[in-house]
């Protein structure tokens, strides 16, 4: 199972830290996978969910351990040229990311080579996927591994 934190939430939402560098490394020091946002803006790479706030470097974007939602087309085309892992989705049911997992819109049907996201708005309960990704990703993993 592959426990990515949205947004670098561990144990719920805080909005005031999200795509926030520092935040992100807490999260992989923890030992789970990163959910970011990521712009591309003037050729510069920015983090930011609604919009481009924190400017970021390639060595950053090539940090093992990050999932980047793609935020704007200009970032996803200049992602598909280097080493990392990245989607784009809108509100699609599912979207394939580059290291070949579907990315499953909240309450939509998973495989196994889905990733959940965002469990806790639907209380999905059985886990028949390769990943979760959520705000409380503590809290499933300690379940899972009880």
């Amino acid at each position: 199972m592959i426990f990515i934190s949205h947004r670098e939430n561990i144990d719920g939402s805080n909005a005031k830290n999200e795509n926030k560098t520092s935040y992100i490394f807490n999260a992989l020091k923890n030992n789970f996978d990163v959910e970011v946002d990521i712009w591309l803006i003037d050729n510069s790479f920015y983090l930011g969910h609604d919009e481009p706030q924190y400017k970021v470097d390639i060595n950053f974007i090539q940090t093992k351990g990050l999932w980047f939602h793609a935020k704007n087309i200009n970032a996803f085309n200049e992602l598909l040229n280097l080493k990392s892992v990245y989607f784009w989705h809108q509100e699609d049911e599912v979207t394939l990311t580059s290291n070949g997992f579907m990315w499953t819109y909240p309450g939509k049907q998973l495989t196994e080579k889905s990733i959940c996201v965002l469990p806790e708005l639907n209380k999905v309960k059985n886990f028949k996927c390769a990943g979760i990704c959520s705000d409380y990703i503590q809290n499933y993993y300690n379940d899972f591994f009880k």
